[in-house]
């Protein structure tokens, strides 16, 4: 089941987060990520968490329109965007689009990245998208999908990551380490049509930005 969060960061272009919205089954809010799916006139299935970040009207507009909620109390151990990201797995999700989980506060956005990487949810396909960049975690391989010119970073997380390989990038790669910690993995440039990345052991983050026709 094809599975679209919405995250209450911030929303810099709402053309390019609609696009995601064509072909999802459940739509999902993280509390105030509600008014993101507000501005785009679609409801959301559910609306979970504290409501600590959604204002009163859009919550009766969303109870009025029958969006389902969630509410946890604000002492509650994991965020939002986890919960809601939970709520997904449990409802059998198949492939999940987080958009606006970055922007506002740095710790909730360096959190919600790091979400990526947490074995719950290494099952099925993640990303968080925003305007457009998508994000995600390469835990053995994966095929990026772009234009030539595009711009394709890759970050070693929780330890060095060994046996990279990249193909159809500027700058290659085989069997390679990139050091936790440092940039060797940044601003690559899609040579072709799609990137393969590798990694035998570690994890990368990597970072796809489409670059304008």
């Amino acid at each position: 089941m094809r599975t679209i969060i919405f995250a209450n960061g911030s929303l810099p272009d709402r053309q390019s987060a609609a696009r995601w919205l064509a072909d999802a089954e459940l739509i999902i809010a993280a509390d105030g990520g509600a008014r993101h799916a507000l501005a785009l006139n679609v409801i959301p299935h559910v609306v979970i968490g504290d409501l600590d970040s959604l204002a009163e009207a859009d919550r009766q507009r969303l109870k009025q329109a029958g969006a389902r909620f969630i509410v946890y109390s604000p002492r509650k151990d994991y965020t939002d965007l986890e919960l809601a990201l939970r709520h997904a797995l449990d409802r059998g999700a198949t492939r999940l689009t987080v958009i606006g989980a970055l922007g506002g506060r740095w710790d909730q956005s360096l959190a919600n990245v790091m979400l990526l990487a947490r074995p719950e949810f290494a099952a099925i396909p993640l990303c968080l998208v925003q305007a457009d960049t998508t994000i995600r975690v390469i835990r053995d391989r994966a095929e990026i999908a772009g234009r030539v010119g595009d711009t394709l970073s890759l970050i070693a997380l929780g330890g060095d990551a060994r046996g990279v390989t990249i193909e159809g990038c500027e700058y290659p790669l085989q069997d390679a380490v990139l050091p936790f910690g440092a940039t060797l993995g940044i601003s690559n440039v899609l040579s072709a049509p799609v990137a393969r990345v590798r990694v035998a052991d570690g994890l990368l983050l990597a970072l796809h930005t489409a670059h304008p026709v």
